[in-house]
């Protein structure tokens, strides 16, 4: 086997996998029950998954310009992946839809902390 042609299968690999785990958030976002849920399954699953394919790419452009676009591309995403996912949970919780289930409620700040209200935004229906 020669160096390419090794380069060639973990790129192939990281490609697949990435791909899967990109899959596997879409699936999550059908399955899952509540918006909190959904929403960590596809922002831990597209974020592991981009990583995946960018670095298959990487190893498909070998050390170019590309390469380094494709890092702080990556970057970016390592960045901008979590936060986004914190902020929109935040903005859920403070519009009072809450996570389903009792044992959320002790952990809510006052403002948000209804005895009512603690089955979440579809139990107000």
């Amino acid at each position: 086997m020669t160096g390419e042609m090794v380069i060639d299968i973990l790129s192939g690999i990281l490609l697949v996998a990435g791909s899967f785990f990109c899959f596997s958030g879409a699936v999550g976002l059908f399955r899952f029950p509540d918006f909190f849920t959904r929403m960590h399954a596809a922002s831990v699953t597209d974020t592991l998954g981009a990583g995946m394919v960018l670095f298959g790419l990487m190893l498909q452009a070998g050390f170019t310009l590309i390469t380094v676009k494709l890092l702080f591309i990556f970057a970016f995403l390592l960045l901008t992946g979590p936060a986004a996912s914190h902020a929109m949970a935040k903005s859920a919780i403070h519009s009072g839809h809450l996570p389903k289930g009792k044992h959320y409620a002790c952990d809510m700040p006052d403002h948000v902390n209804d005895t009512e209200n603690s089955g979440g935004a579809e139990s107000k229906r």
